[in-house]
């Protein structure tokens, strides 16, 4: 039986953090393919070394340690970083395709010998809070070396369709089963976890699940806290490159911190409304949230900020308000809603919802790679000469 082809994903997100679209894809397509997971290093006392991690059949997760301080792929880590790979990957041990979520990481593309590159461009890196001066400029020379180009929503995709051929918009999807409130096991342990966190809270209950950053709009949230202290504001996840002090503090705004993703449809089925409180600035400006379609999945109304993929997506099933009167409006409405505006609000999440599904997702990707990857085999390799082939058009006289 031939074995899969080898996939090296080089991620600046861990697989441990916040479950999302690289998670998603990954898991899905090993096993189609062996997926080699590459993380950021972590720093350490003493020499250099790779951990190894089997997360499933056919998906293993590398962690680089390295006695350098300097975060992420950055070029004070690239001796360190080669030196592990060139040894992890030598000789019949390289990629079929090499697979960047960060274009931070293209100088490290040659240690693992890749027939072709993909780059996934789920955000725009550059403009997140402490990027990189150099990825602006690694970017391009990625663009430039990739057989494909993903995109995280239509907004990056516009961005980004003049300057590649195959340019391809794979908007976040979403595991609808997983969180179908229909197939929660409320005698779960997730299930009790989540009743100790939040069930004693009183309700109204509006929630957030996601990473609280410089795309988070704190202000927001603490103006619908102030306008209704009535109501029980939840907010659910790690808190990233901002200071946790400069977070609204009030009576009714509860930070839960990171929860796994088991727990995530069980923290979502005790709110009343689900929020998307993202800020309106440069690193907002391109974001595909896939929280959209879980909230939507999980039956619960949304309330969003007027990010571009939100309106363009899904814009007829969510509450889109712009400013915090306007918000807090949009969350009495949907508190408000009769039954009849609350089933015609659930056929349209529904049908959001089945459009847009993981496994599909993962399986474009695997026709494009599979594509690449053949492409580019016929590439290198030259068409066998026959008797019909005049030695010139094969390259092998010059006349």
């Amino acid at each position: 039986m031939t074995p899969p082809p080898v996939l090296i994903v080089f991620s600046h997100l861990r697989w441990g953090f916040v479950y999302q679209r690289p998670q998603q894809l990954m898991s899905r397509l090993a096993g189609r393919w062996r997926v080699v997971f590459v993380e950021e290093p972590v720093p350490c006392d003493g020499p250099a070394w790779l951990e190894v991690r089997d997360i499933a059949p056919q998906l293993q997760v590398l962690v680089p340690h390295t006695p350098v301080a300097t975060p992420g792929f950055h070029d004070n880590q690239l001796a360190a970083l080669q030196t592990l790979l060139d040894v992890r990957f030598a000789g019949p041990n390289g990629a079929d395709v090499a697979w960047l979520y960060t274009p931070m990481a293209l100088p490290l593309v040659p240690s693992v010998s890749p027939t072709c590159i993909v780059y996934d461009c789920m955000d725009e890196l550059s403009a997140f809070k402490d990027a990189p001066r150099q990825l602006r400029q690694r970017e391009s020379a990625l663009m430039k070396s990739a057989a494909v180009v993903f995109t995280g929503g239509p907004s990056l995709y516009e961005a980004r369709r003049s300057q590649h051929p195959d340019v391809v918009c794979l908007p976040s999807a979403v595991d609808a089963v997983h969180f179908d409130p229909v197939r929660l096991d409320p005698l779960s342990p997730h299930a009790a976890e989540v009743e100790r966190l939040q069930g004693h809270l009183p309700g109204p209950k509006l929630g957030f699940f996601g990473v609280i950053d410089e795309r988070f709009d704190a202000s927001l949230v603490a103006a619908v806290a102030d306008a209704h202290p009535e109501w029980s504001l939840v907010m659910v996840g790690p808190v990233v490159k901002i200071d946790p002090a400069s977070l609204p503090r009030r009576d009714n705004i509860h930070w839960l911190g990171m929860q796994s993703y088991e727990g995530l449809p069980h923290l979502l089925q005790g709110w009343d409304v689900a929020l998307m409180p993202f800020a309106r600035n440069e690193s907002t400006r391109f974001i595909s949230p896939t929280k959209t379609l879980e909230y939507m999945a999980g039956g619960k109304p949304v309330v969003s900020t007027p990010i571009n993929d939100v309106v363009s997506l899904y814009g007829h099933a969510v509450e889109v308000a712009d400013g915090p009167a306007a918000f807090v409006r949009a969350c009495e409405t949907l508190l408000s809603e009769s039954q009849l505006q609350r089933l015609h609000r659930t056929k349209l999440m529904a049908d959001a919802v089945a459009r847009h599904a993981w496994d599909r997702s993962a399986d474009i990707v695997h026709m494009k790679l599979t594509k690449a990857l053949r492409d580019a085999d016929r590439a290198v390799t030259p068409a066998p000469l026959t008797t019909a082939t005049p030695l010139a058009a094969a390259g092998g006289l010059r006349l």
